[in-house]
């Protein structure tokens, strides 16, 4: 389960989404996950759909490995949609057993609801496999940049979230190797109950503790040795700078918006329910 966890992973890779500006890439998935929660038609996530698998195939990253990260929300997924199934009313039953009840408002429902959270983790997972954890920090930082007028630090916030994008894997990957150490010493992970279960991790948390601590400490001496003191006067390397494929980026994600805009709003009701 824990290599299945791929958040703050980079797919090295030559394709067109690799090149484009780390600011394209946050705003146009940001507009695209906002795209997700305002409609709640079959033809809008169609459009999606269609959306996604275009950015998908232009990414060159392997499905297969985007579809590992949806490994780690499946008991998520299955409570949401199982929630939602059983507890919207309204509409015609369609299944009756007991207490529970499925409705047609339940099962489109969930099915949207679970359509939203997978694409919600495949959308961002493309914005993180196609983007350095320095361009991200640009990035933020480039479109956070006007609240520096209200006296907002914002590259430091910027370069926090972009350390912590980079530890997730670094943490994952230490994870998994003091649980096979600790199973190879005779610990028993998987069986027992729920309060033995935690009482097992106890000795996989505390040695995790003290490594967080100390790549902390390591990469604060590292950040002081070199006489890092913020983002005041700092000059770029590679300055952010918009070309054409940027902006042909956002041309496409506009249209995308305004068909689902349309389909929702214009396209008659008994065309587009469940």
């Amino acid at each position: 389960m824990i290599r299945d966890i791929t958040i703050g992973q980079y797919y090295p890779a030559k394709s067109c989404i690799h090149r484009l500006d780390p600011r394209v890439k946050i705003v146009c998935t940001l507009l695209f996950l906002i795209s997700l929660f305002v409609q709640n038609s079959v033809l809008g996530y169609g459009i999606a759909t269609l959306y996604l698998a275009v950015v998908i195939k232009a990414s060159r990253v392997p499905l297969k490995f985007i579809v590992k990260g949806l490994k780690a929300i499946v008991v998520l997924l299955l409570f949401t949609v199982c929630m939602q199934l059983f507890l919207t009313r309204g509409g015609r039953d369609l299944v009756h057993f007991w207490i529970f009840h499925i409705t047609e408002n339940g099962l489109r429902t969930a099915v949207f609801m679970a359509v939203r959270l997978i694409y919600l983790i495949m959308g961002s997972s493309i914005m993180t496999f196609t983007t350095t954890p320095n361009g991200l920090t640009d990035g933020i930082e480039s479109l956070l940049r006007p609240l520096n007028r209200f006296r907002v630090p914002v590259h430091e916030v910027a370069m926090m979230m972009s350390i912590a994008l980079r530890f997730i894997p670094l943490l994952l990957e230490e994870t998994d190797k003091i649980m096979k150490a600790q199973i190879a010493r005779g610990a028993d992970l998987e069986s027992g109950n729920l309060i033995q279960r935690t009482k097992a991790m106890v000795p996989i948390l505390i040695p995790l503790f003290v490594s967080a601590f100390r790549r902390a400490n390591d990469l604060a001496m590292a950040m002081e040795s070199r006489c890092y003191n913020g983002g005041e006067n700092r000059t770029k390397m590679k300055p952010l700078i918009y070309r054409g494929r940027d902006y042909t980026a956002y041309t496409a994600t506009i249209v995308y918006l305004a068909a689902v805009f349309v389909l929702g709003r214009f396209v008659p009701f008994h065309l587009w329910i469940f």
